[in-house]
């Protein structure tokens, strides 16, 4: 399951972004370091089913929607210098190390010191929070690297193979060899290097490995300039605290409303305080067209991190498993992904005695090294 990490200071609204986003129980307070130990919970990504394609029926999507699973991770707020150890710096930085990408949740009214403490409205320029984290994970893989740089050059020197030694440094943040060799790319003598570009290097070895989302989060209170500035370089606004709202109404059958809507509505009787926190998000909705959590969500998995959907079968011709479900599962895979090796994604046997599969939409036999594309049907067949 894809595994997406959601960063950023304290009080930035992290724990009400997974809350929001996951339902799961997440200490939601007012003041920095509310979370200690992380929080993880299951959010999905929000496709519309093949089903509407191949003009079938499934049970497993919503009014025409698959919501598939991933994996969120609440890590504990940064705070400045969290690459040496200050605040829950280490904790922090270890919970991101599995993470395959980043919600990045801003404070867009600038309500938040750098610490997380609170301030007026639109005293802390946001954008400088964005600023910080890039700062504090470029110090953190300089930091690795510092620490063994004596001893990547030593053997750099003994065998010539200095690519290969300092992505073994880096093998805990699951960094490859090609991203490493494009970071040093035109670097000729690792031994001459300063530490200002080492520096240099580990930004760009950062922008290579975390892949990352600006969530413009408390939108809803945000001097608008603030949001137009955050737009302009990617942010989406974004208000955790209305997803929420909206989630736990529709939980508890007061609206109709699926994550990433851009409506909702009321389906029982309403008091007076629940009518005014429910127009405050209609007229948010109606300005940004969502919260912007489930749009966030679907940005990085699909658009970032290059997922497509796949939806394997066992019979191609009624699109069913063996017991007769319709379109069971949706997989995310990776675009690139061929045909063998979605099979050893469903299980590492039916991998291993793969023999073809099936394009169950055209009926047609494909090859193993076939490049899977989004919406694909799938039937693999392989030995007994």
């Amino acid at each position: 399951m894809i595994e997406i990490g959601i960063a950023g200071k304290p009080n930035a609204g992290k724990s009400t972004f997974f809350k929001a986003a996951t339902l799961a129980d997440a200490e939601i307070a007012n003041y920095p370091f509310t979370t200690i130990k992380p929080n993880i919970g299951i959010a999905h990504v929000r496709v519309k089913c093949v089903c509407n394609e191949l003009g079938i029926q499934c049970e497993k999507c919503v009014e025409g929607w698959r919501f598939i699973p991933i994996k969120l991770i609440d890590v504990a707020g940064l705070v400045p210098d969290a690459h040496k150890g200050r605040g829950l710096g280490n904790e922090f930085l270890d919970d991101l190390r599995q993470s395959e990408g980043i919600i990045h949740v801003v404070d867009s009214s600038g309500a938040t010191d750098e610490n997380g403490n609170e301030i007026g409205i639109g005293e802390r320029d946001p954008i400088e929070d964005i600023k910080f984290l890039h700062h504090e994970l470029d110090m953190w893989i300089y930091g690795i690297l510092k620490r063994n740089w004596d001893k990547i050059v030593r053997k750099a020197k003994a065998e010539k193979k200095e690519i290969k030694f300092i992505t073994e440094a880096l093998a805990g943040l699951r960094f490859d060899e090609l991203m490493v060799r494009e970071a040093f790319k035109g670097i000729e003598d690792i031994q001459k290097l300063k530490d200002d570009e080492l520096v240099e290097i580990s930004r760009i070895l950062r922008e290579k490995r975390i892949k990352m989302v600006i969530s413009a989060n408390k939108a809803d209170k945000a001097p608008r300039d603030f949001i137009e500035r955050l737009k302009k370089i990617g942010a989406i606004p974004t208000s955790a605290n209305y997803e929420l709202v909206l989630r736990t109404a529709a939980k508890s059958g007061f609206i109709k409303y699926l994550p990433g809507d851009s409506s909702f509505e009321i389906r029982k009787e309403l008091n007076e305080k629940q009518k005014k926190v429910l127009e405050r998000v209609k007229e948010f909705l109606f300005e940004f067209k969502s919260t912007g959590v489930q749009e966030l969500i679907n940005k990085l998995v699909f658009d970032v991190l290059g997922y497509i959907v796949v939806y394997p079968v066992e019979d191609e011709v009624k699109f069913t498993d063996s017991k007769g479900n319709v379109l069971p599962d949706a997989f995310l895979v990776k675009k690139g992904t061929n045909s063998r090796d979605l099979a050893f994604k469903i299980h590492t046997e039916i991998g291993k005695k793969f023999i073809y599969a099936v394009d169950a939409k055209r009926r047609i036999r494909i090859a193993e090294d076939y490049e899977l594309k989004n919406n694909d049907v799938v039937k693999i067949v392989s030995g007994a």
